[in-house]
């Protein structure tokens, strides 16, 4: 397991995501951060892309995946985004995903809710 790591911050987006019936007639702000366990010693010495993994491709396919899915849970969201995480280069050890509601549906002045999940490559 490596000490390297790629870091994701803020990516917001919209997501239908809940179990009350207004989060799901309508998508709501969510916002992701990301922790890639990945060597990155090749890529420090390449200064080569293809020596990485490519954040760019990661942020399209977590789109991918939340707007292609409505779970009632977070947990479900982050745990589907962390599998297509995992999935997407054999390179990567482990990633960790923090899914927060950016306006969570309750009476109490909260500022967001979320779930953290870490995953490892098998």
């Amino acid at each position: 397991m490596t000490s390297d790591r790629i870091e994701l911050r803020g990516l917001r987006l919209s997501a239908i995501v809940g179990v009350l019936p207004e989060e799901r007639d309508r998508a709501q702000p969510i916002e992701i951060d990301l922790d890639i366990d990945v060597d990155l010693t090749a890529a420090g010495e390449s200064d080569a892309l293809d020596d990485t993994v490519d954040y760019g491709a990661v942020c399209d396919l977590i789109e991918a995946v939340v707007v292609g899915d409505a779970p009632l849970l977070l947990e479900r969201l982050a745990d589907r985004i962390a599998a297509g995480v995992l999935g997407a280069d054999r390179r990567i050890d482990a990633v960790e995903v923090a899914v927060r509601k950016l306006r969570p549906p309750v009476a109490q002045d909260l500022a967001t809710s979320g779930v953290r999940v870490r995953r490892r490559s098998r």
